[in-house]
């Protein structure tokens, strides 16, 4: 069996992995050792099914992670029995600007280029464009995310954790206006953010595409490529004991 090996630092652990099978650009799987910025860096490398594992480090949550780098031995075992099945989280995001496509996994982000950006927000279906928001939005910026991008910049900046894949949620950062809550849409319609006032620029999974003037626009939908995470029986954990770990990761212990 062959495996694309994607990881955040060359762990002892991992001459375990380099033994067991063959590395290759074009393995049946992608293992990512990591955290999620390590997940999503394998995502954009590679196209089939990616199997996530957190490395332990400090401030590393690997939020789609089930299993350590200590599992490595029960994952060479159950990879080497074909013990695994393939699970769809959702389709990657597509950002459109200017002709050009670029695909996302976590979130679509408009930011301000100076002190703010003002913007407007619209959704096309059947070809027929209309508002989301009534009024202009003006402050730091805007994430668009889908349910895998739902616990990463979206979750620090104040958004809700998305547990559909069928949805989009439109973050507001630090906006000025009568209401700043996140919207959440449905993700079968095209998103549409025109800049209004100022210049920001557009980002996707922090890397940057273009800054945009005012009148200058981009579009945000759910791509057909596919977001695929390995999973191995009775191993997946549950929402609540994600959130339990990585809380209790990050919290500081009494001295």
């Amino acid at each position: 069996m062959k495996i694309k090996l994607v990881a955040i630092e060359e762990f002892p652990q991992l001459k375990e992995l380099r033994k067991a099978f063959e590395i290759s650009d074009s393995g049946e799987i992608c293992i990512a050792v990591g955290g999620d910025g390590t997940f999503v860096r394998a995502a954009a490398e590679f196209s089939g099914p990616i199997l996530p594992i957190r490395s332990g480090i400090s401030g590393s949550s690997g939020y789609y992670a089930d299993l350590c780098i200590d599992d490595i031995p029960f994952v060479i075992k159950n990879l080497k029995r074909k013990r695994y099945t393939v699970e769809r989280l959702e389709n990657k995001i597509r950002i459109v600007h200017k002709g050009r496509h670029y695909y996302a996994v976590n979130e679509a982000s408009l930011r301000n280029m100076h002190q703010e950006v003002s913007f407007k927000i619209y959704e096309v279906a059947n070809g027929k464009r209309s508002e989301i928001y009534p009024y202009v939005m003006g402050g730091d910026g805007l994430l668009i995310t889908g349910a895998t991008g739902s616990t990463a910049y979206n979750k620090s900046a104040g958004g809700p954790i998305i547990l559909s894949p069928s949805v989009f949620c439109l973050t507001f950062l630090n906006v000025d206006g009568p209401y700043r809550n996140p919207i959440v849409v449905d993700a079968n319609r095209k998103i549409e953010v025109e800049i209004v006032k100022y210049s920001g620029i557009l980002d996707y999974d922090g890397k940057r595409i273009a800054a945009i003037k005012p009148g200058g626009k981009f579009e945000v939908e759910l791509s057909d490529r596919e977001l695929d995470i390995v999973r191995f029986p009775g191993r997946k954990e549950s929402i609540a004991r994600k959130l339990d770990r990585i809380i209790t990761s990050r919290m500081v212990k009494e001295l």
